[in-house]
């Protein structure tokens, strides 16, 4: 017994423990996710979530410690949402047909995510840095970050609601959306991906992809029309409301 628990110290000091763990998690939840046909409740990203925040907390493992293995991972975060553009990219002429009715639907949208959660927060009396911590929560978490710390919000609070908007939407669009009277046509997977880019960015996008092509296409699009808008207009937008 005293051995392993000399290895586990040893295992859990080490850089590679965060890359394993993660690699692992993830793999044990894609597999769950496969087995449970593609449920949406059963994300992978998810569970990933929980059973690593469940693992560290049993064990004891400090965050840092684990993130000093799992930064390989989060380094390829970049390259993965740039990949996202090579799908609209093969779609690029039907995009420039549509510029104008895509580039409304994003500014309304993104302004219905960033205006109703921040009003809904003032609303409820929440302390202001939170109710400035909310309104970027639809944009992905590294712009979301930096668009809080520029209108005085607090960018670590700012990232944890982007996360968990994010997660909210890739679990609630299959349900959502044949409630909305979207079917699966080719204009309606469009209109999918696009919806959920604009309100649930890179983690919604993710699960469109995995859905359907054209969705994935058109919530990447949205992802990084909203990204764009949101570095500009929000803190423009809260000159005025400050």
């Amino acid at each position: 017994m005293a051995e392993f628990v000399d290895l586990w110290v040893y295992l859990s000091s080490t850089p590679l423990f965060g890359l394993t763990a993660t690699l692992l998690v993830y793999c044990l939840a894609q597999s769950t996710y496969l087995r449970l046909g593609r449920a949406p409740w059963a994300n992978p990203v998810l569970l990933s979530v929980v059973m690593l925040g469940a693992g560290l907390t049993v064990t004891g493992v400090a965050y840092p410690v684990y993130f000093a293995g799992a930064q390989f991972i989060h380094f390829l975060l970049g390259p993965a949402v740039v990949a996202l553009g090579w799908p609209f990219w093969q779609r690029r002429r039907e995009l420039v047909r549509a510029w104008l009715p895509l580039c409304a639907a994003a500014l309304v949208g993104g302004a219905a995510a960033a205006g109703s959660a921040g009003l809904m927060a003032w609303a409820l009396g929440l302390p202001w840095e939170v109710v400035l911590s909310l309104i970027p929560k639809s944009v992905t978490a590294p712009v979301a970050m930096g668009v809080a710390e520029a209108i005085g919000g607090a960018p670590a609070l700012s990232a944890v609601f982007a996360v968990i908007t994010g997660m909210i939407g890739a679990v609630s669009a299959a349900w959502l959306f044949p409630l909305l009277g979207l079917g699966s046509g080719a204009r309606d997977w469009r209109v999918r991906g696009f919806a959920i880019g604009t309100a649930a960015h890179g983690i919604g996008a993710a699960r469109a992809i995995h859905v359907n092509a054209d969705a994935g296409a058109y919530a990447g699009l949205a992802l990084a029309v909203q990204v764009l808008l949101a570095a500009v207009l929000i803190p423009l937008a809260m000159r005025f409301v400050g």
